[in-house]
């Protein structure tokens, strides 16, 4: 999310300079509707709201661009409410949370700033619960449809000159749990915990004995995982893996370890098509992702809109 970035950056100079723009301390003028999307207004609150955003993301801030964004959201949100696929709002006071931790600020001190700065710390959370929402809207719309076809992957295979080679694990995940309630009092003894069972531990095929003899410990099978597919978060570790464990990371669980079973070298079709749909992912990151933009077409074509 490039323009959450962007913004986080946008956010510190605020904090840091403590100074506001006049611009942004001035009323609010008086209301009026400038768009209507399937019957739900757009206000010009919103777009003035949405422009001191866009300026603190230090892009193009006029009225139609506000606008414009607006009701992109505005049909992406009715969707998302439509198949029921939205983040709790837990998730995103969370995530507005961790947002304002990165800035070594307190939410409410965010808040503060945000309404400074003429955002409001509410249009920021809306603009946060869509952005965590419809990519997996899109993904559970699209991702089936994501496998290549034979003739594709031959295609892609003949292109590559040599059918792709990338390393096989099995992963088994060992979570030393903590409960929320206990999670201030325990952490630092459970980390030390899975730290010291991580030089005891005695193989994939004994782990679930061995978890039985502690307090609080499971392990889960993660099965067969190809390394474009190792999640970010766990990534180095398992790179960096010695004597069969990763290094230990806080979760929301608790403390956890990855135990790998076995690793190989693996070139099988399955493996090529794994190795070609990250390589076409990672493409994707530098733009638009074209199923975000077919989708929501599509909505577009569907929907009533008035622009006033």
């Amino acid at each position: 999310m490039n323009a959450t970035r962007r913004l986080l950056l946008a956010v510190a100079a605020l904090a840091a300079a403590v100074v506001i723009e006049p611009a942004h301390h001035q009323a609010l003028a008086a209301t009026e509707v400038v768009a209507v999307v399937n019957g739900l207004p757009i206000t010009s609150n919103d777009v003035s709201r949405r422009a001191a955003f866009l300026r603190l993301q230090r892009q193009k801030s006029d009225a139609k661009t506000a606008r414009d964004q607006l009701v992109e959201e505005a049909l992406k949100r009715e969707e998302i409410a439509r198949v029921r696929m939205s983040v709790s709002t837990d998730d995103v006071d969370k995530a507005f949370a961790r947002f304002a931790a990165s800035n070594k600020l307190s939410p409410e001190q965010l808040t503060k700033i945000l309404g400074q700065a003429g955002v409001g710390a509410e249009h920021f959370k809306e603009y946060i619960a869509v952005q965590m929402s419809w990519p997996r809207l899109v993904n559970a719309r699209y991702g089936s449809r994501g496998r290549m076809s034979s003739q594709e992957l031959v295609t892609r295979m003949m292109e590559n000159k040599e059918k792709p080679v990338t390393t096989e694990y099995f992963l088994q995940q060992v979570i030393f749990v903590v409960p929320d309630s206990k999670r201030n009092a325990i952490l630092g003894k459970r980390k030390a915990e899975a730290e010291a069972s991580r030089g005891k531990f005695p193989g994939c095929e004994q782990s679930k004995q061995f978890a039985a003899t502690m307090l609080d410990v499971s392990v889960r099978s993660l099965g067969r995982v190809l390394a474009p597919e190792l999640p970010e978060e766990w990534k180095p570790l398992i790179e960096k893996a010695s004597g069969g464990t990763t290094g230990t990371r806080v979760t929301e669980r608790g403390v956890e370890f990855l135990a790998i079973c076995n690793q190989r070298q693996v070139s099988d079709d399955f493996a090529a098509e794994v190795v070609f749909r990250a390589e076409d992912l990672g493409k994707q990151k530098s733009g638009a992702n074209p199923n975000e933009e077919k989708y929501l077409e599509e909505l577009r074509n569907k929907a009533q809109i008035d622009l006033r």
